[in-house]
This record gives structure tokens, sequence and C-alpha cells, in this order.
């Protein structure tokens, strides 16, 4: 924006409201321009396979309290709660694929398929490692255990 537009606009305003022009010169500009450019981050840089295994033991707390009574434990989840809430935010979905009708082509790793004489469809009757999802894409396959209804006759299960 040319200098003349940026005090027209500066005139629009009280007096009180206009803002002043920084006294910091092209030089300064572009020697803060360089130093901001090397700034590292401190610290470790936190991998997605670190993420991954930090969301799943969360995952892992927050399901052994779920049905916890005492007070201690409610506090405990609701601390786990929040912790879940800030991975939220900042883009990490933990997916859960409990009771999840089962399709041979998704993405997840069958460590097991078992017998279920109550099934009448192939369905994860136990989720053993989530999947996780960073802004989206995929950083962890889940691992499940998926039930199958049990064959009627020889009692051997469909192949």
């Amino acid at each position: 924006m040319s200098k003349r537009r940026i005090e027209a606009r500066q005139r629009r305003h009280h007096k009180e409201f206009r803002i002043a022009e920084p006294g910091v010169g092209a030089d300064e500009r572009a020697r803060l321009r360089e130093l901001i450019d090397h700034v590292s981050p401190t610290g470790p840089e936190l991998s997605e396979s670190d993420l991954a295994e930090a969301a799943t033991a969360l995952w892992r707390a927050r399901r052994k309290l779920a049905g916890a009574e005492d007070r201690l434990a409610r506090q405990a989840g609701r601390f786990l709660s929040a912790s879940q809430d800030a991975l939220d935010a900042a883009g990490v979905l933990v997916q859960d694929h409990d009771r999840i009708p089962f399709g041979s082509g998704m993405a997840l790793e069958v460590l097991l398929f078992q017998d279920e004489p109550e099934l009448d469809v192939e369905r994860v009757v136990e989720t053993v490692r989530p999947s996780i999802y960073l802004t989206g894409r995929r950083i962890q396959m889940g691992q499940v255990i998926v039930g199958r209804p049990a064959a009627h006759g020889n009692g051997e299960a469909d192949a």
C-alpha cells in the first residue's frame, strides 16, 4: 500500500485511535526478519509415531476409567477428556472401531477372526489399537478382532 493511502486510512479515525508509525527502519526490519528465520524450535521435534503412541496411551487410559465410579477415577477421567479435547483441537483424531460392521476393504489390521454365534454379519468385536489421524491423514492403522457369524450345520465358520 502506498504511504499516502496508509495516511488517509489513519485520518478516518479519531486521533486517539490512530496507530503510530513504528520507529523501525528498513535495515532493522530486515535484520528482524533474518533473526525470525533462524530461530529454531526449542527441544526435540515430536514425530508422528510419538504422537500416535501418546494418543493410543490416552485412549487406553480413557477406556480403563470409562466405567469407574469412585471420585478419583472420575476426576482422572475429566483430565483425560481435557487432554483428548486438546488433541482434537490440534487435529488429532483417535478412531475406535468397536461394534462397526467389518468389510475386507477396510484399512484395519485384523489380528484375529473369531466365531460369534449371535452375529449375523462380520463385526469388530474389540479394538486393540485405534486408528489415529493427523489433520485427516492416517498416522497409525488400527488393530482389531473381528467376530464372524458361526456357520449353521457343521459348526465351522464360512470362509
